[in-house]
């Protein structure tokens, strides 16, 4: 039914969401901006210039926007090394899916340094047709952009791909680009979801799971 597959990264790929809410709440208190951790899961998601632009308007340049963004991810890295590996049963789905010749890309809103970081500590970019990541957009989802990219550079339209994801912006994303989506449930429960008609399934990993089952 499919043609190609597209991954979020975080949450969906790498098990990582509350320690970027833990660096990001460590580092808005640092910017005198106390937030209970649910409060950060609701209000932290797209691209890190983005989100402080969200919450504290035009505080900063965009410099230091960058710059508040570089010291919040390579925190995120280092705490997040002596753990980093693959969402249960993810490596062998990617395994089945690239030896069934089954186009694969990647659509996150993390920034390169941090899908870098993934991509070549676990050895992933053999399985993938295209990495993009937030640099590759000008608007984060929950805009579509990134899953067209990612659909463009397999030669196919969103439609005709299923999206893998983790979250409610990511998976309004995918509503927007007209595909359908994979949850896995590692940062919202299943119920959070139920406003959307257009997901297909709900796993907690990729335990289990296979190509054919789509």
């Amino acid at each position: 039914m499919y043609k190609g597959y597209i991954f979020d990264m975080d949450g969906t790929m790498v098990d990582n969401m509350m320690v970027h809410h833990r660096a990001w709440q460590r580092k808005l208190a640092e910017l005198g901006l106390d937030l209970p951790i649910d409060e950060v899961k609701e209000k932290i998601h797209g691209i890190n210039e983005e989100i402080l632009e969200r919450i504290f308007g035009d505080r900063f340049t965009v410099e230091e926007r960058r710059r508040i963004s570089w010291e919040k991810e390579a925190a995120y890295r280092e705490i997040f090394l002596p753990e980093l590996r693959l969402v249960p049963g993810l490596q062998g789905f990617l395994e089945r899916a690239k030896a069934a010749n089954i186009p694969m890309a990647i659509g996150t809103a993390a920034p390169t340094e941090n899908v870098d970081f993934v991509m070549d500590k676990l050895d992933l970019r053999p399985y993938f047709t295209g990495v993009f990541d937030a640099k590759s957009v000008t608007k984060g989802k929950p805009d579509p952009e990134i899953f067209h990219v990612a659909a463009a550079a397999m030669g196919l339209s969103t439609a005709d791909c299923l999206i893998f994801e983790d979250s409610l912006t990511g998976a309004e994303a995918a509503r927007r680009a007209g595909a359908h989506a994979v949850i896995i449930t590692t940062t919202h429960r299943m119920e959070e979801f139920a406003h959307f008609d257009h997901i297909v399934r709900f796993n907690d990993d990729f335990v289990g799971m296979d190509f054919t089952d789509f």
